[in-house]
């Protein structure tokens, strides 16, 4: 099985696309799965466009739209994370995640989902300290400050991606895991992104090295810096012998002559289906209350969540897999409905807010299915919103992230799997 990986897309659509058929044709293959991490600037139309954060002069409508009216649809499966630079409003409607048109689907702010044997999983945005343990409090029209803080992972993101147990096959980020320049070539990085020199100690995200040593992926991917940066990170048992390696790899953005775009051969070890994963809606069951009031602006407690302890989700688990006998299963429906007019749009850009949908359809079918599954969820035992004092986090300004001290993820057991081949 072919996967194509793809650093920032930038609403290049049609480049990214036309680049995979001439990849294709040259070599004589099939792609069955593109993933893309993040800037993927799903920009509906005029109002969207507004709710990018982008300086005004570089905002532009580029090719998503084409695919989003049905003027084109997408050639292969993608799917994608969120970046620092997305129609915020438009991904906000899909916080679990959702088709954005029809054959492209967005992973959510936190996401796992399955394809051909593969468990793919990924969080959407940047690490900024002063921002992650804060809940959604953004609504648009989105001010200045919004506007970026919007796109900033909150720790209930990461918090959740720690209680996957199993093997993860692929993980996607936007930004890098911090220090993961120490496991590639870092001289090669600096001489080709000399800025970088004065952050090699604080650049990327705290939480993702977390997950990575936890999760221990084949593969993470990620984009962010516009530059391609390939490094190998051992797993050890008893602190001396190596027993797997996560291949970690970034990309550059979609740009003549740049390295955007990546082809990995895996072994094929299912159906070529998107479906949900099981443990993954069970966690996103036992926080969906949490989820649902985490709006504070201020620092934000992640409560204990008993039915998340061994026992209770082995049993919820089983009980679901005989709900679902006999059914269509876990396959993600291709339910997506346009939820915002398309480009161009009447009325204008800034009158739109007033009609466009609080709540995608998909989130509702989403909703529907998950209780049906596992029953209502279960209620906070300390209320829905329980602000801490100030987390213990040192942030350092940079040019392209903040740095954090690590941060307390449950531990989870992971199997160990033959890492696959991959091919440029």
């Amino acid at each position: 099985m072919k996967i194509a990986i793809e650093g920032c897309a930038h609403g290049e659509l049609d480049i990214i696309y036309n680049t995979l058929k001439e990849i294709e044709k040259r070599d004589g293959i099939k792609i069955d799965l593109l993933l893309c991490c993040g800037d993927f600037q799903a920009v509906r139309n005029e109002a969207d466009l507004v709710c990018l954060s982008v300086s005004p002069k570089y905002r532009s409508m580029n090719t998503f739209h084409k695919y989003y009216s049905g003027e084109k649809k997408a050639p292969i499966l993608t799917l994608f994370i969120g970046g620092n630079h997305e129609a915020s409003n438009h991904l906000h409607e899909l916080y679990y995640g959702g088709w954005v048109c029809p054959n492209i689907y967005y992973l959510g702010h936190s996401g796992c989902v399955e394809f051909g044997g593969l468990r793919i999983s990924g969080f959407s945005g940047i690490f900024k300290g002063y921002d992650y343990r804060k809940g959604y409090f953004e609504q648009t029209p989105y001010s200045n400050e919004d506007l970026r803080s919007c796109y900033h992972t909150r720790e209930l993101e990461a918090y959740k991606m720690g209680q996957l147990t199993g093997k993860v096959d692929i993980m996607l980020s936007h930004d890098w895991p911090k220090g993961i320049i120490a496991y590639g070539d870092s001289m090669q990085l600096l001489r080709v992104k000399k800025f970088l020199a004065d952050e090699t100690e604080t650049l990327g995200r705290g939480p993702a090295m977390v997950l990575l040593k936890q999760l221990k992926p084949d593969y993470w991917f990620s984009a962010h810096m516009h530059v391609k940066f390939p490094a190998l990170v051992p797993h050890y048992t008893n602190g001396t012998t190596t027993t797997t390696v996560t291949k970690f790899l970034a990309l550059d953005k979609v740009l003549p002559n740049r390295d955007f775009l990546q082809i990995i051969e895996v072994p094929d070890n299912g159906k070529k289906i998107l479906s949900y994963d099981l443990e993954w809606l069970y966690i996103s069951h036992c926080t969906y209350s949490f989820a649902a009031n985490y709006c504070s602006s201020n620092y934000m407690t992640i409560p204990p969540f008993p039915a998340l302890d061994r026992a209770p989700r082995e049993k919820a688990i089983q009980q679901a897999k005989q709900r679902l006998d006999g059914t269509n299963g876990l396959e993600i429906p291709e339910n997506f409905q346009r939820s915002a007019p398309t480009y161009p749009m009447v009325p204008p850009p800034l009158e739109i807010f007033s009609i466009l949908a609080k709540e995608n359809p998909q989130k509702r079918e989403f909703d529907r299915f998950l209780f049906e599954i596992f029953g209502p969820p279960p209620q906070l035992p300390t209320g829905p919103s329980i602000p801490s004092s100030s987390p213990q986090t040192t942030t350092t300004s940079s040019s392209s992230s903040t740095s954090s001290s690590t941060s307390t993820i449950p531990t989870s057991t992971t199997a160990t799997a033959t890492s696959p081949t991959s091919t440029t």
